[in-house]
């Protein structure tokens, strides 16, 4: 079988590169706040994660759950083949391999990070079924995790000294903002999930109350922000960082009370588009940020 024949137009799709635009922020964030910035590894670092890793995982995710209705990034999510599993393998290699350039700590950070992936959507573990556990992993290692790897890269600095209390304040701030947002990309696939036997948290807490779990996550997050920015920066940093979230509060608040008129209106259309909004607002303030701390 050639490469051409495995990364087929169904398989392209279903790679979901540009939904990696939704794990951004998170990226950003650690960049901005990192004491410096090895450039050159970070790039390597980007590629690996936003164009193999995270494309890879969801492709095995996809291959394992065999979506039939809307999945994130697609609407209307083409058939499942056996070159899916294929292309997910390759692309985690390749991204293995690629992880050498910035260091053997990096190939163990990044294997972990697939392995934990795969045990998220694999039959044989299959962490996706149970709700509280699967997003109690998916917003470590989305939010905690995808940070320091960032971070650490970011200052070549692999060793325990990197665990600062800065870092750690960083760390709770991007698992509570993940943590908050991610079951709201849950929220119309109840049936199929259910269907499946994976009841999410999002099934377990139910359409009304995604909704409050998330905002109580957000305003969570807001305290700690308010905490660390004054204590490492200033107010003007925390106001900025408010200000630019509050589209997303806007929307939020916006599709909640149409949610509340109508539970149908918890759908995939709403979700993406507020999967969107946040993820471009957070994308717009932690770059702000990252030219504030490393540009002037």
């Amino acid at each position: 079988m050639t490469v051409r024949k495995i990364f087929d137009r169904n398989t392209i799709l279903l790679l979901r590169i540009p939904f990696s635009f939704f794990l951004l922020p998170i990226f950003i964030f650690s960049l901005s706040q990192a004491n410096t910035i090895n450039w050159i590894n970070t790039s390597v670092l980007f590629i690996v994660l936003h164009l193999f890793i995270y494309p890879a995982s969801n492709a095995y995710n996809s291959y394992m759950d065999k979506d039939k209705g809307s999945i994130g990034g697609l609407k209307n999510p083409p058939p499942v083949t056996r070159n899916l599993y294929v292309a997910s393998m390759i692309l985690d290699s390749a991204g293995i391999l690629l992880s050498l350039i910035i260091g053997w700590q990096m190939v163990l950070l990044i294997l972990t990070y697939i392995l934990v992936s795969k045990a998220y959507s694999w039959h044989g573990i299959r962490l996706k079924k149970y709700g509280i556990l699967s997003w109690f992993v998916v917003v470590i290692f989305q939010g905690a995790y995808t940070y320091m790897v960032v971070s650490m890269t970011a200052e070549s600095n692999f060793t325990l000294n990197w665990f600062s209390q800065k870092h750690i304040l960083c760390m709770c701030i991007a698992t509570l903002l993940i943590g908050g947002f991610y079951p709201l990309t849950q929220v119309y696939q109840h049936d199929e999930d259910s269907e499946r036997g994976d009841l999410t948290i999002s099934y377990k807490l139910g359409v009304i109350g995604t909704f409050i779990f998330t905002a109580l996550l957000f305003i969570a997050a807001n305290a700690i922000c308010f905490y660390y920015f004054n204590a490492f920066y200033s107010l003007k940093h925390f106001i900025a960082f408010n200000l630019c979230l509050l589209p997303v509060t806007g929307y939020f608040l916006y599709w909640f009370v149409w949610v509340l008129r109508k539970s149908s209106n918890a759908d995939f259309t709403h979700a993406m588009r507020m999967t969107f909004i946040s993820s471009l607002s957070m994308i717009i303030c932690f770059s702000v940020l990252l030219v504030i701390n490393h540009f002037t």
